[in-house]
């Protein structure tokens, strides 16, 4: 049972006449009177009384109708409900971001997506990137803005990189290895070889948290391969505070710092190159995963930002 033949028999209710009912349909009067009979066959029963005065409905024939008219309206209702959706005057958005990255992204961006589409629902999950990879992999979000892996190996996401983010040392303000850092033209912090905290105390985030995989590898990458681990953290900002009281040393992005207020504050050095101490931010979506327009939108608008 498809629209096409709802639709036959109820303008040929309407019309009361095969030849009418053609006419309004723009078909030919036999291929609808065929259409008719072919419907009939289907459902085992006359759905019309044909006789002299024209043709009128049956008991099953008016069931038809009244279902038909229901059916037909929903389609109607569920095409305007695309027509909105296509131009964002409805629809729904479920994202997912970490919950650093929702201080420094969301109010950026929601006042001007509001403006445009102040309609569509939108949900926001805040997790750990551990997390957010597999809701996206259930299909519970429509994307995630987070940091990419260090290793982007062939996978079920796709990560569209925008903006490179450098790590940087905290570390005691008096720390004695703030000496044995070297101040070089066009870099803002001195820089300080990381093998020579080898046998430092470290603060660490938790290894479901991106920065504690950068971190990780960093180190490994500067023959740190089993570092001494003073505690373990789920909150930059607290380690951030520690560092700064002479408990230990962590990595850090340099946005992150800037992005927060404290009370101690660490000193920062930077790291060389050759240590590829950075993260990539990103958009996180499906390999060939659908994307409506009010998520492509929410997409651009993130992505105009961060190029500027």
């Amino acid at each position: 049972m498809t629209s096409k033949e709802l639709l036959y028999v109820k303008t040929v209710a309407d019309e009361k006449s095969i030849s009418r009912a053609a006419k309004k349909l723009f078909i030919a009067q036999p291929s609808l009177s065929q259409s008719i009979q072919r419907i009939e066959e289907a459902l085992g029963t006359p759905l019309f009384n044909r006789n002299t005065k024209g043709l009128t409905l049956t008991f099953a024939g008016e069931r038809y109708c009244q279902m038909a008219s229901q059916v037909l309206k929903m389609y109607e209702d569920f095409e305007l409900e695309i027509s909105d959706i296509n131009n964002l005057r409805t629809g729904r958005v479920h994202m997912g971001i970490t919950n650093h990255l929702g201080t420094l992204t969301l109010a950026r961006i929601l006042p001007e997506y509001r403006r445009i589409c102040p309609y569509v629902e939108l949900y926001i999950h805040e997790e750990n990137t551990a997390t957010l990879e597999q809701m996206l992999l259930r299909g519970e979000l429509d994307f995630v803005i987070m940091h990419a892996p260090r290793d982007i190996s062939p996978s079920q996401i796709h990560y569209d990189i925008m903006a490179r983010d450098p790590f940087v040392i905290a570390i005691h303000p008096q720390h004695r290895l703030i000496q044995k850092a070297v101040k070089k033209p066009g870099f803002p912090y001195p820089i300080l070889d990381l093998k020579l905290l080898a046998k430092e105390p470290f603060l660490m985030l938790h290894k479901e948290q991106r920065i504690r995989q950068i971190t990780d590898a960093v180190l490994l990458k500067a023959g740190i391969s089993r570092p001494s681990i003073a505690l373990t953290l789920r909150n930059y900002e607290t380690a951030l505070l520690l560092a700064a009281r002479g408990l230990g040393t962590t990595l850090i992005p340099l946005q992150y710092f800037q992005i927060a207020s404290y009370e101690y504050c660490p000193a920062l050095l930077w790291i060389e190159e050759k240590y590829d101490a950075w993260w990539d931010m990103c958009i996180a979506t499906l390999q060939n995963g659908f994307l409506s327009k009010a998520d492509q939108l929410f997409i651009r608008l993130v992505k105009e930002q961060f190029k500027e």
